[in-house]
């Protein structure tokens, strides 16, 4: 059984009003459990005043550098008894829209920034409340209403929390319903109030970063926040403030990396350091955990269809770096055929799951929320002799190159061990006689060399032939999504029958 958000936080902020729940790295600027508690209290009271009623459903479009009004208004929405439609505030206009009509919003609760590139005459949704100032709308701070005070709505585990919309690297978003039970598996409060730091980067509209709002509190820890990711500031933070824990998606680990910086940093103060949300190299985690030596580094998986998966035990120190772990408490994890069954053990299949915990479901079957079957992930891995659980691709993403399988993650993994390479992208390419071919988008770092046949060769020594890219392009970055996914479709054309380099 899962303690509930809210009730969590009324039972922190009754015991350590004072205490920092979260830190604007940006500004330095803090929020107490005291004025998170109170503030969301006033406006779930100032939203209900306004006709919304338990079940209506909010969009928080509220941008990364308002990260206390978006958390205020998430804790607000639930203990309204509303649900909350987090919003990537980086999608464009239309594609917010297509969200707010899917989700049937009744609300919406905006930054100023966001709301600038909206229409309001085509948004559809009955009450539109701004962050900043707009004498033509209502403002967000209006709605908070003067009594502070529990507003008393009973909150049960099968209510729904929220609607996550999928990051959307191979399609349209979907949504899929989140209630309050699965939003975490743990009934833990902390013993006491130790304020150190968890540092982390991860917009709350994701579904690591909606994780990550209550996460640190149940530790005892306060979150420090950098609305924008920059690497020089996360390690500036971490040598200068010594958070003792934090959380980072595998981009910004290739960004620390690759930093002119990284190999002189002081990181010593972080004890735990979690790695999820997409699957990370193992060269790129092993030069990482190189200038960690004291440092647990323990990596996770989930998906916003099921919530967490898997994580890395405490303790293992690296004994199974790669993997992204055991499986959670009562969630189980098969590697399957394809065709029902099972394969061994070492062998490659499509991972899917299942679990104890409340389910999540897609939002045009919410009907269906009763069900504990499988959930088939479409993630390609193995399962090795302890276990663990190891990531080698999408299975939409493999590449059928002349009848021969090839996993974009493999081919990845050995640009990752070359010196220059800091980041990388490996997808198939249309190709008339071959069907598809394998290519390659690459960054290397400043001063690396930009050539293609030297990294063929590189690459020769380490894989079958097949499997090594004819077509190699080297760019700036890489476009990567919200949650530090890279958007492969991106990258590839809708036509490109070429082979150069």
């Amino acid at each position: 059984m899962s303690l509930i958000q809210p009730v969590l936080l009324a039972q922190l902020a009754d015991t350590y009003p004072e205490d920092i729940a979260w830190k604007n790295l940006a500004d330095g600027s803090m929020l107490t459990l005291g004025d998170w508690h109170g503030q969301s209290n006033r406006l779930a009271r100032g939203l209900r005043h306004r006709g919304l009623d338990p079940g209506d459903r909010v969009a928080l479009a509220l941008a990364p550098e308002d990260p206390f009004e978006w958390l205020i208004s998430y804790m607000a929405v639930h203990k309204a008894g509303c649900v909350a439609v987090p919003i990537n505030t980086r999608l464009s206009p239309p594609e917010m829209g297509r969200i707010f009509r899917h989700a049937g919003t009744a609300a919406l609760l905006v930054s100023q920034t966001v709301r600038a590139g909206l229409d309001p005459s085509n948004l559809p949704v009955g009450m539109v409340a701004t962050l900043g100032a707009d004498a033509t709308m209502l403002s967000w701070h209006d709605l908070l209403d003067d009594d502070a005070g529990d507003l008393g709505h009973q909150i049960e585990n099968d209510d729904v929390a929220d609607i996550m919309y999928t990051s959307g690297t191979t399609g349209a978003p979907k949504g899929v319903v989140v209630r309050h039970g699965g939003l975490s598996a743990s009934d833990r409060v902390p013993p006491s109030w130790y304020g150190l730091g968890f540092i982390t980067a991860s917009p709350f509209s994701t579904t690591s970063g909606s994780l990550l709002v209550c996460g640190p509190m149940r530790g005892g820890l306060s979150g420090w926040f950098l609305p924008r990711f920059d690497p020089g500031h996360w390690l500036n933070a971490v040598t200068a403030d010594r958070p003792v824990a934090g959380f980072l998606v595998p981009a910004m680990v290739q960004l620390l990396v690759a930093h002119a910086a990284f190999p002189t940093a002081d990181l010593s103060g972080l004890a735990v350091l979690t790695i999820g949300s997409a699957p990370i190299s193992e060269a790129t985690l092993r030069r990482f955990a190189q200038r960690l030596p004291s440092t647990d580094i323990m990596c996770g998986y989930g998906m916003t269809e099921f919530g967490a998966v898997t994580a890395t035990p405490p303790g293992d120190r690296g004994a199974h770096l790669g993997s992204v772990g055991l499986p959670l408490p009562g969630v189980q994890v098969q590697i399957s055929d394809g065709t029902g069954g099972t394969v061994a053990t070492g062998e490659v299949g499509e991972i899917v799951i299942r679990g104890a915990r409340t389910p999540r479901t897609a939002l045009d079957a919410e009907d269906d929320s009763g069900t504990l079957g499988w959930l088939h992930t479409g993630d390609l891995g193995s399962l090795d002799d302890d276990g663990f659980v190891w990531i080698v691709g999408r299975q939409k993403d493999m590449v059928i190159r002349g009848g021969h399988n090839v996993m974009p993650g493999e081919v990845e993994a050995v640009l990752f061990e070359h010196p220059d390479v800091t980041d990388a992208a490996v997808a198939g390419v249309v190709h008339e006689v071959l069907g598809e071919d394998v290519a390659a988008w690459v960054v290397v770092r400043p001063g690396g060399a930009r050539d293609p046949e030297s990294l063929r060769r590189f690459m020769l020594k380490r894989l079958a032939d097949y499997k090594v890219p004819r077509r190699i392009t080297f760019v700036d970055a890489l476009p990567r999504n919200e949650a530090g996914k890279v958007v492969k479709a991106a990258l590839v054309p809708a036509d490109q029958t070429e082979e150069h380099s």
